[in-house]
């Protein structure tokens, strides 16, 4: 990094997301001022060369480019509202956690106090920062995407998905469910095993290989649900899918069937409306 292509970045928040954000600027030649509520935070990126503010004031006076990585979409007001006049001209990229509303919401904020504005949201846990696999979806102002783009890749692979602040939210948190829910039935599935002597460990080394060969079978569930057609031969049924075996299984370990119960419920509206010759897919009717 060079003199003449090193930004100043002033980086709200420190919790382990944007100390790791942080870390990755200061390592790659940015002038990095850093704030954080608690003191003593900025003290190890202090050591790595970051400049530590006293306020979140003192922070956003020192440049141009302000990364907001807090709490939640009100400790975003609480910290900039007071200070929306001071940095109008300047340009905020949030990092933080935000519905699409609320990613919205603070772009209009940001445009009525004069201020460039991009939303983020990552697909990565704090070590994987600046490493393979870590991902940041945008949204918001193409010229600030655009002007920041190679800082930006500091971080991991960017995609930039329009104007509409809102959609980086959108897609974070539709990635997000989909990863949870696959977190709930692993966990489920260790809970069954668990009582025949079988430990976490020993069933995530075959659920791992098998939840990975499955993901291939996304891409032909999103060709069936943007055709609509549920009949399409070669789908397994919902009637086949039915998972009362595994409901029965479950209830014999002594362990909740709250997971699998969900997506029962989801089959079973299915069925009961006429539709069990059809494609599992179906089951985003229910959803809908």
């Amino acid at each position: 990094m060079t003199k003449e292509n090193s930004v100043q970045v002033n980086v709200l928040g420190l919790g382990a997301m944007g100390t790791a954000l942080a870390e990755a600027l200061v390592d790659a030649g940015h002038p990095t001022t850093v704030w954080n509520r608690t003191p003593g935070k900025a003290d190890g990126l202090v050591a790595r060369g970051a400049t530590a503010a006293a306020t979140a004031g003192d922070a956003v006076r020192g440049g141009r480019l302000v990364i907001a990585c807090l709490l939640d979409h009100a400790s975003v007001h609480e910290v900039l509202d007071p200070l929306a006049g001071e940095m109008a001209g300047s340009t905020l990229i949030n990092l933080t956690t935000t519905s699409p509303a609320q990613a919205r919401e603070l772009a209009a904020w940001a445009a009525d106090a004069g201020i460039a504005y991009l939303s983020g949201g990552i697909m990565a846990v704090p070590h994987m920062i600046g490493k393979p696999g870590s991902s940041i979806l945008y949204s918001g102002s193409a010229d600030v995407f655009r002007q920041y783009e190679p800082l930006l890749g500091l971080w991991g692979t960017s995609t930039y998905f329009g104007e509409d602040a809102g959609l980086a939210s959108l897609y974070d948190l539709a990635l997000l469910s989909g990863m949870y829910v696959m977190f709930a039935g692993f966990v489920h599935g260790a809970a069954m095993v668990a009582p025949a002597g079988v430990t976490a460990r020993e069933f995530a080394s075959m659920a791992a290989p098998w939840l990975s060969a499955m993901t291939g079978e996304l891409e032909g569930y999103a060709t069936v649900i943007d055709g609509g057609d549920y009949t399409v031969e070669g789908q397994q049924s919902l009637e086949f899918s039915d998972l009362g075996h595994i409901l029965d299984a479950s209830s014999e370990q002594g362990v909740s069937t709250e997971v699998i119960g969900m997506v029962q419920r989801l089959i079973r509206r299915q069925i009961d409306a006429g539709h069990g010759k059809e494609g599992f897919p179906r089951i985003i009717e229910s959803i809908r």
